[in-house]
């Protein structure tokens, strides 16, 4: 741990100095502590560590969650829903044609890389947001869009999840089960944020003792973070759900619980973002090869062109039109959750050893991408806020 933090210091410095995001920084440095250079971060050491990444998680969560005010919603209107429709739909088919095209015997890997490229991480987006404390059109989109985007992601794929298991087995999809079981899952996780806003505004809507507020906050996100993972629902979902919720019923509970929240959350963001860096081994590329770059170009393209065709549909306002889809292409965490889900679920005796290839390959080209989706994205992210005039640099200088 005295690495980890000692190591986002010395990051931050640089990062000021060289005027390149944090996030990208960490993952860099991550990169060279872990498992593909030093071996300081081993991988029983980031294992060991992973809770932490957890709770990560779920402070990004609630911080999105926050930011969903219905009010301003309403005032995007339409074109929120129409962005996450076609950026996800765009990225799972993309991925899924070109696949199909290039390796027509391999239709499940196309189904199941399709359905992990349409997710998009959310927690290095929100961290570029909150380093260049960004406001405006294109930043409240940005917030919404990530913030819907992990609930279509996971409906898209367990459906496609739910085929290939069928075909693995030699049985056969049942799509009204298949819907039933998602929007199942998806209710319950709203339900279970929704009584938890409830909950937290009846007990601390009159008190001012801030570190009780902080207390019940923190005994309800990691409450979310267990309930979800025993009850198998989505934990991002959940939390998300709970910050909705209150920002909604009590904006001046939500406001000061975010502004708590904001204390501390630089800790578990920085170690985020080097243990994402510490697990990524560099050496996969000689594994994936040519598969790996043309996921990553596919999904690339299939996000920021269904980003801009919604935003354009939608009637979005200008910059939002013109830089949302550079937004869009961080998969850690997500991502990265549904691959681990594909490693642990098609790696069982029943899907013999087609399911084990798929999960071996699967893994590790997302491992691979990651690297240069958290690079890159990040960078992408400030160029687009910068240029859209929404960050507090550019708007000092309008």
């Amino acid at each position: 741990m005295a690495v980890i933090f000692l190591a986002a210091f010395v990051t931050k410095k640089i990062t000021e100095k060289i005027k390149i995001p944090e996030v990208t920084g960490y993952v860099l440095i991550g990169v060279m502590l872990g498992v593909s250079l030093l071996h300081i971060l081993s991988a029983e050491t980031v294992e060991k560590l992973s809770g932490i990444s957890t709770v990560a998680l779920g402070i990004i969560a609630f911080i999105i969650g926050v930011e969903l005010r219905l009010d301003v919603i309403k005032k995007l209107g339409k074109s929120v829903l129409m962005i996450v429709l076609f950026e996800c739909l765009g990225a799972f088919a993309l991925v899924y044609a070109v696949l199909m095209l290039l390796y027509p015997g391999d239709p499940f890997m196309a189904l199941l890389l399709g359905s992990v490229a349409s997710a998009t991480a959310p927690a290095a987006t929100i961290a570029v947001i909150k380093q260049y404390k960004a406001k405006g059109p294109l930043t409240s989109t940005i917030i919404a869009v990530v913030g819907i985007d992990d609930a279509m992601a996971l409906i898209i794929y367990v459906f496609a999840s739910s085929i290939v298991k069928a075909g693995l087995t030699g049985g056969h999809a049942q799509m009204l089960l298949i819907v039933g079981r998602t929007l199942m899952s998806i209710g319950e996780s709203v339900a279970l944020g929704t009584v938890s806003a409830l909950l937290f505004k009846l007990l601390l809507n009159k008190v001012r003792d801030t570190e009780l507020t902080l207390l019940m906050l923190t005994a309800l996100i990691m409450g979310l973070l267990g309930l979800s993972e025993l009850l198998g629902i989505s934990e991002l979902l959940s939390i998300m759900s709970f910050g909705c919720v209150l920002v909604n019923i009590a904006p001046q509970l939500a406001k000061k619980s975010g502004g708590l929240i904001e204390h501390f959350s630089p800790l578990f963001l920085a170690a985020f973002f080097l243990l994402g860096g510490a697990h990524l081994d560099i050496r996969l590329l000689k594994q994936i090869g040519v598969m790996g770059l043309i996921y990553f170009a596919a999904r690339g393209a299939g996000k920021m062109g269904g980003a801009s065709l919604g935003a354009v549909l939608g009637k979005a306002p200008g910059k939002v039109k013109k830089y949302i889809g550079f937004t869009l292409l961080p998969q850690v965490g997500v991502a990265l959750a549904l691959a681990l889900s594909i490693s642990k679920e098609f790696t069982k005796p029943i899907y013999g050893d087609e399911g084990t290839r798929l999960a071996t390959v699967i893994i590790n080209l997302l491992l691979f991408t990651t690297i240069i989706t958290e690079i890159v994205g990040p960078l992408l992210t400030r160029f687009a806020l910068t240029r859209a005039g929404e960050t507090a640099a550019s708007a000092a200088q309008e």
